[in-house]
């Protein structure tokens, strides 16, 4: 796969799951993430430290992840976050915390992002939703309104740039991560999506045999 791809939320299970199983594919990875990089880290660009809900920041990571590498043809927004938060005696802050995690990350990446894809002539984005902003249950508020922002994001930056970059996002379930299983220990694990699982999917809409698909909001529910 020769293709330069950028993952954000890199040193997580999801993003570093996908960035090794690109790398392992032939593709040049640019890893960018909120958090320092691990030890022993390994990509074609490593950067910590950078909070994509500021737009100048995302802007200065991928415009040096672009340099660095030459060129960029794929963008996987994996940065985001998590937490169950009720309306009644909260306030705003779980809702400013989860848009700026889930929404703004993704937002901020793809406008710095979009001069490169689409000087690469085949480029593609890829978000994250989910399946739980598709219908929310309690405690779930916050997190769905700023995933279902991601599908919309989607579907309008999809028309914005059609035959130009192709924009899709898949939606999972429960991903079966270390963090999750710590949280929900009495869970059937074996019915959830897999992080090798879900970054199959991702990189085939990177890839060019994707190129026919955009707009697509995928679920990829595991087994559940």
């Amino acid at each position: 796969m020769d293709k330069v791809i950028v993952v954000t939320g890199a040193f997580g299970a999801l993003g570093g799951g996908l960035a090794a199983f690109a790398r392992a594919k032939g593709a040049k990875v640019a890893a960018i993430d909120y958090a320092p990089a691990p030890a022993g880290y390994s990509a074609d660009f490593v950067q910590g430290g950078v909070d994509l809900s500021k737009a100048a920041d995302a802007k200065a990571a991928i415009d040096a992840a672009a340099a660095k590498l030459g060129r960029l043809d794929g963008l996987a927004n994996i940065a985001g976050g998590f937490a169950m938060e009720k309306i009644e005696g909260g306030g705003l802050e779980p809702w400013d915390r989860l848009f700026a995690l889930n929404l703004k990350t993704c937002l901020n990446s793809c406008a710095a992002a979009i001069p490169h894809l689409k000087a690469s002539g085949a480029g593609a984005i890829v978000n994250v939703g989910a399946i739980g902003a598709l219908h929310a249950g309690q405690g779930m508020g916050a997190y769905a309104a700023s995933k279902s922002g991601v599908h919309r994001l989607t579907e309008s930056l999809a028309a914005e740039l059609k035959g130009q970059v192709t924009v899709n996002a898949v939606m999972p379930s429960t991903i079966d991560t270390p963090a999750n299983r710590r949280d929900m220990p009495k869970a059937d694990f074996s019915k959830w999506v897999t992080a090798e699982e879900l970054a199959s999917v991702i990189l085939f809409l990177l890839s060019p045999e994707a190129r026919a698909v955009t707009g697509a909001l995928i679920p990829v529910a595991g087994r559940v």
